[in-house]
């Protein structure tokens, strides 16, 4: 089977996280990426370069790498002439950096008339914000996240660099949907996402809410408006957990039925979801009593074969070494990495497509493939190679 993205060339002058999610993608489904980097300003996880390439090895799979001076005439010119045998670019510096660079779209354009360009920012191109810059470890408290994240009683919770992993779905669905345009029409386009605006997306039926009830949802810990129980309960073990969710009257009927019926189940208190939520504080102590003498497995296992929704909450290690379902679906992929030998890298294709194959390579070193694309792909003899090196050029 082919890749589902073979003989397409990506440029890639992206960093962190989101940027880097979003070509990772591509090129695991069979793309040519070819990173453009600097060894004056390296992308920020190279500093994690520890661990068999760390954060960096784990975003960048199957990438080429090349360092290039693009603030020096002939770095940017060799960028162009890359750039005039490719398909996409994808970036996701602060809005305007690449106009700066002397790489925006209106320039590209000329170089590649049917270039695609998606630049992937904070907040778009455009507004009195689109300069900003940062990251998803900000974003997540701009876009509203962190509000109704954490129990009612403390401040607003932090869920790290969040966006920056819903972000990269957009843009992948927009990078395909412009190819399939150009596919039929034979023009680019330029794709201006805003990860602000990609974010905000996920909390729409809290939107919806304030829009048709006038209501801010605040933080609510792990409780649910419409369920009773629903928490995470300790069960056998150190710091084992399983969440339970019992939504409707036939869910209690069997998540009673799972714990054997014991008295306190048949207490009026407890026989509505009224009642239950009137009562949820001790509700979850009776649980915890019954759950904290079975595995987290065992109680998962019990109330899912009921018809309970019910799920462990997994560590590292059971992602790792004990879930089936991942290890059947393959979804922690091993690659070779010259370093460190076999490292089981981060997830694969989220998805499993029956024409197409995905194939994940480790992570390039910086420059470790500057000969490969100079020479190989533009053409540059080993004269004009040596003399770029020595100049900073290829830096």
């Amino acid at each position: 089977m082919k890749r589902l993205m073979e003989g397409i060339r990506v440029i890639d002058f992206t960093w962190h996280l989101t940027g880097p999610l979003t070509t990772k993608a591509l090129s695991d489904a069979g793309a040519e990426v070819i990173k453009v980097e600097s060894r004056a300003r390296p992308d920020i996880q190279r500093a994690s370069a520890g661990m068999k390439m760390g954060s960096f090895g784990q975003h960048n799979t199957g990438k080429l790498s090349i360092t290039l001076n693009v603030s020096k005439p002939e770095g940017l010119e060799l960028c162009k002439r890359l750039i005039s045998l490719s398909d996409v670019v994808v970036e996701n510096f602060a809005g305007g950096a690449m106009d700066r660079m002397g790489l925006g779209y209106e320039v590209l354009r000329k170089v590649k008339p049917d270039i695609i360009m998606l630049s992937s920012c904070m907040q778009g191109q455009t507004g009195p914000r689109a300069k900003h810059p940062g990251s998803g470890h900000k974003l997540t408290s701009l876009a509203g996240f962190n509000q109704i994240i954490g129990w009612p009683d403390r401040g607003p919770g932090y869920i790290g660099a969040y966006t920056d992993f819903l972000a990269p779905r957009m843009n992948i669905i927009a990078v395909l949907a412009a190819l399939e345009y150009k596919r039929q029409t034979g023009k680019g386009q330029y794709l201006d996402m805003s990860q602000y605006e990609d974010s905000v997306h996920f909390l729409s039926a809290l939107i919806l809410d304030y829009t048709a009830n006038g209501r801010v949802r605040d933080r609510m810990g792990n409780k649910s408006e419409y369920a009773a129980p629903h928490n995470a309960y300790r069960c056998l073990g150190s710091d084992r957990w399983c969440t339970i969710a019992v939504f409707t009257d036939q869910e209690w009927d069997s998540f009673c039925q799972v714990i054997g019926n014991p008295e306190w189940t048949r207490d009026s208190r407890f026989k509505t979801l009224t009642g239950r939520k009137d009562n949820e504080g001790e509700l979850d102590q009776l649980v915890t009593t019954w759950t904290s003498t079975r595995t987290a497995e065992d109680v998962m296992t019990s109330m899912q074969n009921a018809g309970v929704p019910a799920g462990v909450v997994e560590t590292g290690e059971d992602l790792l070494d004990h879930d089936l379902q991942f290890k059947y679906r393959g979804t922690f992929v091993e690659v070779e990495h010259p370093e460190g030998g076999k490292c089981r890298t981060q997830t694969g294709p989220h998805f499993l497509l029956s024409k197409a194959k995905f194939d994940m390579k480790r992570a390039p070193h910086m420059g470790e493939h500057n000969e490969q694309v100079f020479k190989g792909i533009l053409g540059l003899s080993d004269d004009d190679y040596d003399r770029l090196v020595k100049e900073g050029v290829v830096y």
